[in-house]
């Protein structure tokens, strides 16, 4: 519970904001260490574009974990970043594709981005009756990992315009679809 907060903001509303935020923070940590992964385990034809494709994005995820983290501080809140923390916060299952192609791991990531940016509207729309700053923040961030999801999906869509994993109900099943 906060002892002080952001002026203008009660503290109910800033605990209420900084909870809904620590859920944030541990989707983010855990997305930067997922992006990662894939960047150490990609292989195949495209790998070095893929490889250096998403070490910006990791940068990137990184810093809106400290920009969150630092938001809840703001608060008046203590923001948890342990892998603790991330385990307690998931309500998403872990990244399931270990060595594989370049376009199996763009396929699995096309789902952990539209996971990812789903929550990430879904909080904005919360927060959005509670703190606009919050929420400016969170749209910032979302519009930025939209344009992050689609250079992954310009890997993967036929000049028809149709992505070949479209549908997919898992990461192994759009990654075995993206390949």
């Amino acid at each position: 519970m906060s002892k002080f907060t952001a002026p203008g903001l009660s503290t109910e509303s800033a605990d209420e904001v900084a909870g809904i935020l620590q859920e944030r923070l541990s989707a983010l940590n855990d997305l930067h260490l997922t992006l990662k992964h894939i960047h150490w385990n990609v292989v195949g034809a495209n790998f070095i574009g893929v490889h250096e494709m998403i070490d910006p994005q990791v940068e990137l995820v990184r810093g809106y974990a400290d920009t969150l983290a630092e938001r809840i501080a703001t608060l008046g809140s203590s923001p948890n970043g342990t892998a603790k923390a991330i385990e307690a916060d998931r309500s998403w299952s872990d990244y399931s594709i270990g060595r594989d192609t370049a376009q199996a791991h763009l396929g699995a990531l096309d789902l952990v981005y539209d996971g990812f940016i789903t929550s990430h509207r879904n909080a904005i729309e919360k927060i959005g009756e509670l703190d606009p700053i919050t929420e400016d923040v969170l749209i910032g961030q979302t519009a930025e990992l939209e344009k992050f999801q689609w250079f992954v999906r310009a890997h993967l869509e036929s000049y028809t315009g149709e992505l070949k994993h479209s549908g997919a109900s898992g990461e192994k099943e759009a990654a075995d679809a993206a390949r």
